[in-house]
């Protein structure tokens, strides 16, 4: 039987699109009362804020991550390429902007060490191209906290006029000139993602992508790093192969650890890791995890100062750090063209990562966010910043834990955070002049405890889906030896070519019916199911289309053993031989049979079924290639006398076969070729003469 189909209305997509632009382009009062509401969150749940349940949760996490923000901005400006004081300022700006215009509750939104990281090796690349050294170990100058002394400290003046700059600029206003411009060109493309909405995009960036792309950046950090532990006084490296050649040098230039910083280092990860291991194994009876990061930065500060390290013993420190804010300033257009293709991924990565930590925290807590207005989020907390000398933000999963973890309720805990840094920047930024490189160093990479743990959890991957271990694989040795914007593309290249070959070469089988029932099952997987006399059932479990059209006919072929192309053709050889044997005279064929014979040769004996039964049920979808080929198959075993049925075809299937002409002119046989379940088919067949 067939179902009646419903009559779907013509829907006129013209008048439709027409119809949403007037709406869209219409001004009324309250239409723009909603959309500066919808634009800015805050003036939505601000009124509605509970002071007496809310306020204390939200103090206690936003001073928790205040102190935290602090050592990591600082640390994480060695991963940029640029001075402590633009991290502090990122943290700041970052902190007010999704407070204003954030959907999520409980995301911390700041500095983050993959994304310092690529736009680290993007100054680095500019820096060499601009014919600065990239070696960051120079003294530091003994300076008295002023901004304009800070701003040209580096080592000789460049004359920047053919990249858009008509001024002498030092290597440190150059730098933070790539990063402004960087970070605003990102900033721009997530807002144009945001009005087109291209929030689909992430759909790309799978798990298995992520977290390969951003163990295989860890391993970048830590590389990085490796030479601050020792004192190492060696260039960063730049361009592919920048972890391996940076190993190489590290190898080679191992006698001139300094032995101060080795020490320094050795104590400051002992105290650290102790200190993670410790709050990790304890964290329920903790109330607030412990500021170990401030602790050790403290007292290293400390000992680094009265103990002259960088005098004595020539170990790298910080140097000075101004306090207050630098004017405003415009991103230099010249150097948005310069980095317009780094800026892509930049501004994917922090996307993604931001929504999928806002998305993961919405469903935790019981409440939605807008993944759109996140977009619109992001992108502004990139690009008002990038006027104020700072750089790419997103969200970051460690600091979010600790949030919520510590009370937080609403995004008021970031407006504290923002407090906390301001101290820092106004009052309290020159004090960690003494601040060894290495202790930071060491802050970096404990806090990549996380990451690089996903090793330990390639085996359970492995035995889950072996797919999706060698995409991690793929995408994290591509982000380590080559780089982190190829590694990303490589991994969503590769996993995408893996859904493409898994559909070209997709589980097919031969189903036998499960003994007193109406079911169907792969008859090699399963014990104890019975044949269908005269019925052979093939199941495809993928789309049909253009690029598995050939495995598609090749199975079949295979597990019917049947080639019906290559069975006509030695029919009609036989036939033709027959008749050259009559023409002859002898009324005795080929194989000493008479004529009377020659019927039960033409039929083979290999072909014991009168009917083909394809199950389309994992067949999602077919193109004109498919259509073809089903149209194909029918007229090929049509000629063998062998009926061709189809059988749970999704609607969408249906509608290719009638528009492919599979059903004939006027569907006069789609009762007879069409079923809506296996046993309807195979009953059919069954009655067949």
């Amino acid at each position: 039987f067939l179902m009646e189909r419903k009559a779907h209305v013509k829907i006129n997509r013209k008048e439709v699109m027409l119809a949403r632009l007037r709406k869209s382009c219409s001004c009324t009062p309250q239409k723009l009362k909603n959309f500066v509401m919808d634009f800015f969150p805050v003036l939505q749940w601000l009124p509605k804020y509970r002071c007496k349940e809310y306020i204390w949760g939200d103090i206690m996490s936003g001073l928790v991550i205040g102190i935290i923000l602090v050592p990591q901005a600082i640390a994480y400006s060695l991963l940029a390429g640029l001075k402590p004081i633009y991290s502090l300022y990122t943290s700041f700006f970052a902190n007010i902007i999704y407070f204003l215009m954030g959907t999520s509750r409980h995301v911390s939104v700041g500095i983050f060490s993959l994304i310092s990281l690529m736009v680290g090796q993007v100054v680095d690349r500019e820096l060499l191209l601009a014919g600065f050294d990239l070696n960051d170990d120079a003294p530091p100058a003994s300076g008295d906290g002023s901004l304009q002394n800070d701003s040209f400290s580096n080592t000789t003046a460049f004359n920047l006029t053919t990249v858009g700059i008509n001024a002498e600029c030092g290597k440190e206003c150059y730098a933070i000139g790539i990063a402004t411009a960087l970070t605003f060109v990102a900033g721009v493309y997530q807002v144009l993602m945001g009005i087109f909405r291209l929030g689909f995009v992430s759909m790309y960036l799978s798990e298995s992508v992520l977290d390969g792309f951003a163990t295989g950046a860890s391993l970048t950090i830590l590389t990085a790093q490796v030479k601050y532990l020792f004192g190492i006084k060696i260039p960063r490296s730049q361009g592919h192969g920048m972890l391996v050649i940076t190993w190489i040098n590290i190898f080679r230039n191992i006698s001139q650890a300094n032995l101060c910083d080795v020490i320094t280092s050795a104590i400051c990860i002992v105290v650290l890791v102790t200190a993670k291991e410790l709050g990790d194994r304890y964290k329920h009876k903790l109330k607030f995890p412990l500021p170990t990061e401030l602790v050790v930065i403290a007292v290293a500060t400390l000992v680094s100062h009265y103990g002259k390290l960088n005098e004595v013993y020539g170990s790298s420190v910080s140097g000075a750090i101004p306090t207050g804010f630098i004017p405003p300033k415009v991103p230099e257009f010249n150097l948005m063209l310069r980095v317009a293709v780094d800026a892509l991924p930049l501004a994917i990565v922090s996307f993604v990562f931001t929504v999928s930590l806002s998305e993961m925290f919405a469903k935790k807590y019981a409440y939605t966010i807008r993944a759109n207005q996140e977009m619109f989020a992001v992108g502004f907390c990139n690009i008002i910043p990038s006027f104020f000398h700072s750089f790419a933000t997103s969200a970051a999963l460690a600091k979010t834990l600790v949030k919520t973890s510590t009370g937080c309720q609403t995004q008021v805990s970031g407006v504290i955070s923002a407090m906390v840094v301001l101290l820092v920047l106004l009052f309290l930024a020159p004090l960690f002049y003494s601040l060894q490189k290495c202790v930071l160093a060491c802050i970096i990479i404990v806090s990549l405890r996380g990451a690089l743990r996903k090793f330990r959890d390639v085996p359970a991957r492995y035995h889950v889906n072996k797919i999706d271990t060698l995409v991690w694989v793929v995408t994290m040795s591509a982000s380590a030896l080559v780089s982190t914007e190829i590694g990303l593309l490589v991994g969503i290249v590769f996993s995408m070519l893996c859904i493409i070959v898994r559909t070209q070469r997709p589980r097919t089988a031969l189903l036998g019916q499960i003994q007193d029932t109406n079911f169907y099952e792969d008859d090699l997987e399963y014990k104890n199911l019975s044949t269908v006399p005269k019925v052979k059932i093939f199941r495809f479990e993928a789309p049909l289309y253009y690029a598995n059209r050939n495995y598609f006919l090749k199975s079949l072929y295979r597990l019917t053993n049947l080639d019906p192309n290559l069975e006509a053709a030695r029919r009609k050889k036989y036939e033709k031989k027959e008749k050259q044997h009559l023409k002859k005279g002898n009324h005795r064929t080929v194989n000493g049979l008479g004529i009377g014979e020659t019927t039960l040769q033409l039929v083979p004996k290999q072909i014991d079924f009168q009917a083909l039964v394809v199950d389309c049920s994992s067949i999602s979808f077919l193109d004109t290639t498919g259509v073809n080929t089903l149209k194909e198959i029918l007229k090929d075993y049509k000629n063998l006398n062998i009926s061709v049925l189809l059988a749970c075809c999704n609607p969408s299937v249906i509608d290719s076969l009638k528009r492919g002409g599979y059903f004939g002119r006027d569907f006069e046989c789609m009762q007879e070729m069409l079923f809506y379940s296996i046993h309807n088919a195979v009953l059919f067949a069954k009655d067949q003469k």
